[in-house]
């Protein structure tokens, strides 16, 4: 019986294997896509939900005896587990937690047992994602063309995509909020000068504030929220200032967590010193502004050379081309 002949392929991968395996993942995207656009919600229905636990967290502190605090922290099953097998391995410490934490506060996640994940995920990732590659590579020799450095290559490119896996993620989410927060904050700074000489006071003008830019900058909102519930509940006001600052990681939210600080302590005007610090932040943006149009250029080389000259020249030496290839086809201009 004869076999049948293998389909093309390209450095020892089989193309017709990899384009279905494109084809797939563009249709999941394509429905990912019809998904989230049919089903729009409201991005501020989340954030509620945390700065109403946020505030029964509060609440349940002031009113309860230190021992019956624990029993109002909220526990998390699988991280115990996750936690209790990180202790036995002994590879669980508490600066590399806090440093997690950090992360986590970065990226919108305030619940700290999940810095227990992100260890746990650390440990089992490489272990799972290169013994899929061993299998894959070595034991399926599904690569065979591959040389020896190629498959090393390929596993160890995996084994370190698990290690890094969880930290890159972090990272993408704490990039992106960091940056959404402080395109807003000169705004919430100018509402925030308008409340101080309105007469409100600071934790009235940080929950208008949060109620004004919660559509248009939700994160900002959400931050400002739980500075106003923490301003309301907690004994001293500076520890409401410095969680603000702890949870973005931002050098301008620093400077405003120190000025609203300075007006706690020494009583001076508030709306002079926001006023600015909005001022510096908008020049800030327009620099930042500045600076990305005037690497427009240098970065559009690139786009420039490889898809339009292409395009370009085809349009103009198109027509001359073919009439070129007519007149040889015909002989030549001397043919009879």
């Amino acid at each position: 019986m004869l076999s049948q002949p293998a389909g093309p392929t390209l450095l020892g991968i089989n193309v017709i294997f990899v384009a279905s395996i494109l084809a797939a993942v563009a249709a999941a995207a394509v429905m990912l896509a019809i998904y989230a656009a049919v089903t729009v919600r409201d991005p501020m229905s989340k954030r509620v939900k945390t700065l109403t636990a946020r505030r029964e967290e509060l609440k349940a502190g002031i009113t309860t005896g230190a021992r019956k605090r624990q029993s109002v922290i909220r526990r998390n099953d699988t991280t115990d587990r996750m936690g209790a097998f990180l202790a036995k391995l002994k590879v669980l410490q508490d600066s590399q937690i806090k440093e997690i934490q950090q992360k986590l506060a970065f990226a919108g996640i305030r619940e700290k047992e999940w810095a227990v994940a992100v260890i746990f995920g650390r440990l089992v990732l490489p272990i799972a994602l290169g013994l899929f590659a061993a299998a894959v590579i070595y034991w399926a020799d599904y690569f065979p063309a591959w040389g020896p450095m190629k498959k090393f290559g390929a596993f160890a490119i995996l084994v370190l995509a698990g290690y890094k896996g969880p930290d890159l993620f972090i990272q993408n989410l704490a990039t992106k909020r960091t940056a959404a927060i402080r395109k807003g904050l000169p705004d919430a700074l100018d509402l925030l000068v308008i409340c101080a000489e309105a007469g409100l006071t600071v934790d009235a003008a940080f929950e208008r504030v949060a109620r004004e830019l919660g559509r248009a900058y939700p994160e900002l909102g959400e931050e400002f929220s739980l500075t106003s519930i923490e301003l309301s509940f907690l004994t001293e006001r500076r520890m409401a200032f410095e969680n603000l600052s702890w949870r973005v990681n931002l050098d301008s939210v620093r400077g405003v967590v120190t000025t609203m600080i300075q007006t706690e302590r020494y009583g001076t005007p508030l709306a002079s010193a926001l006023r600015v610090l909005s001022a510096e932040f908008r020049n800030e943006r327009m620099m930042r502004a500045e600076e990305k149009a005037a690497r427009l250029p240098a970065i559009m080389t690139v786009p420039l050379i490889l898809f339009i000259l292409p395009t370009l020249f085809v349009v103009i030496l198109g027509p001359a081309a073919c009439s070129i290839a007519d007149a040889f086809s015909n002989g030549g201009p001397g043919h009879a």
